[in-house]
């Protein structure tokens, strides 16, 4: 049984499934095999978090092979402690020796690697001098779809990690804007998605009247006045998985150009939403908001994608955008969010996290999207 405070436990062999389908992709994908440094992916794959540094760290998973963890002597206790490792065999390293003369064995001394794109450039760069005749590919370039299908136990993290931010949103509609400034409600926002569970804040985004305009816009000493809309865009890291919400408020009654906005941001993003389906492109999810807001003469003012993916990572492939062909799977999770930018004058944004289903989408976010007015 497991509740929203203690998900259902990944097992040993949850992480021997999961490399053993990285492995078959890279073959699919005419790679010799996947390496994997610390981060996201190895997280993702073995349930080991160790910090990257210049001490190789690196997984090698082949098709048909066992796959094999290379570790320093020193984290080897950590390496042996984390929930997947009875599905890897450990091989480490004294500092003093080649790293490198003990992955090299591993690999194909002709092959072409995916590697994780975070992976350090001097790791890359020793496994080349020493492997000459091999060469890499980024994974998210090789395989974009590593991580981007989650399976239950995932996407119930994913659901908890989006009411929590559901119920930080229903939290920060209760305090003053006006008056304080954004660093203020960024804190406010920060504490309660800890209040909520989650273990690390990524981004509370504070754009209040012309700080709106830009869509990334960090939160500063602006004072929140009256007659502001203020966009909140704000997520991070609960049980693992992430939460990326955004909804835009309005400091007192709006004009009727700013409700105008708000109206065509919401139809456009109830567009988006309503477009998933299991087996169309990612991109035709972007053009179903994208038509919205162009029909109203805002197209130019909608100046990022549509969505991207959420995972182990608030971003992650696949993304919502013309050109991406990749089709929509049950279990793929992104978000949805569409926006209008008024450069020095005030921006709009409504995200929602949507789950692709057998017959369509379902939202994780389910708070109103409605323009709420605050004090």
């Amino acid at each position: 049984m497991s509740s929203p405070n203690q998900p259902v436990p990944f097992t040993a062999d949850d992480y021997r499934a999961r490399m053993a389908r990285a492995a078959e992709s890279a073959a699919e994908a005419g790679l010799a095999g996947v390496l994997v440094a610390p981060g996201p992916d190895l997280v993702h794959l073995t349930g080991y978090r160790p910090v990257n540094t210049e001490r190789l760290t690196l997984l090698v998973l082949r098709a048909g092979e066992d796959p094999v963890l290379v570790v320093p002597t020193l984290e080897a206790p950590d390496a042996e402690q984390a929930v997947g490792s009875p599905a890897l065999t450990l091989r480490d390293w004294t500092d003093g020796k080649d790293p490198y003369a003990v992955a090299a064995p591993l690999l194909d001394a002709d092959g072409r690697f995916g590697i994780s794109d975070n992976a350090w450039a001097m790791h890359l760069l020793g496994l080349q001098q020493f492997l000459p005749g091999t060469s890499y590919v980024s994974l998210t370039e090789a395989l974009p779809m590593l991580r981007a299908v989650k399976d239950a136990a995932e996407l119930e993290r994913l659901a908890a990690a989006g009411a929590a931010a559901d119920a930080t949103y229903e939290e920060i509609l209760k305090v003053r804007f006006s008056g304080r400034k954004e660093n203020d409600v960024a804190a406010d926002l920060a504490a309660l998605l800890k209040q909520f569970g989650h273990s690390q804040v990524d981004f509370t985004v504070v754009g209040s009247g012309p700080n709106g305009a830009n869509p990334h816009h960090e939160a500063g000493d602006r004072t929140i006045e009256r007659g502001d809309m203020v966009v909140l865009d704000f997520g991070g890291l609960k049980h693992g998985y992430g939460s990326d919400t955004s909804r835009t408020v309005h400091v007192g009654e709006p004009t009727a150009e700013e409700q105008r906005v708000h109206d065509i941001v919401r139809e456009a993003q109830e567009a988006g939403c309503r477009a998933v389906q299991p087996g169309i492109a990612c991109q035709e999810i972007d053009r179903a908001a994208r038509a919205v807001i162009t029909e109203f003469g805002y197209g130019e003012r909608f100046i990022h994608r549509t969505g991207h993916g959420i995972g182990v990572t608030t971003h992650e492939p696949p993304y919502m955008i013309e050109g991406e062909e990749q089709l929509l799977v049950p279990g793929m999770c992104f978000s949805v969010e569409p926006g209008i930018y008024l450069p020095g004058r005030f921006g709009v944004r409504i995200e929602d996290i949507v789950t692709v289903t057998e017959d369509g989408g379902r939202r994780l976010n389910t708070t109103a999207r409605a323009l709420a007015i605050v004090e």
